[in-house]
């Protein structure tokens, strides 16, 4: 397989993994995701940013999320997120320390 060939399958299947998670499966909530998988919505739009930053493109964290997830947070939030209970936020607390914060230092 040549490179652009590569390139373009690879972009496809981001796509598909954006309409899975922004279209058919929006019941499923960013604090589950990291708690059981280490990344959520808001990482993959962040490495959008980082990707769009290494080409030398200027994209805040606000943007990047509205890029990625259709519509602003604040929209997002309000049409499909729900409340977490203690457990869940406290398993999210270990989850970010291990999966971003460690990453990021």
């Amino acid at each position: 397989m040549d490179h652009q060939t590569e390139i373009e399958l690879q972009a496809a299947a981001f796509r598909r993994l954006q309409q899975h998670l922004m279209q058919d499966r929006t019941d499923v909530q960013n604090i589950d995701m990291m708690n059981l998988t280490g990344f959520c919505r808001n990482c993959l739009s962040r490495w959008y940013q980082e990707a769009a930053a290494e080409k030398g493109i200027e994209m805040g964290k606000d943007e990047a999320r509205e890029l990625y997830y259709g519509m602003t947070m604040a929209e997002w939030k309000a049409n499909y997120q729900t409340e977490a209970s203690p457990e869940k936020q406290a398993a999210f607390k270990v989850a970010f320390e291990e999966n971003v914060t460690k990453k990021a230092t």
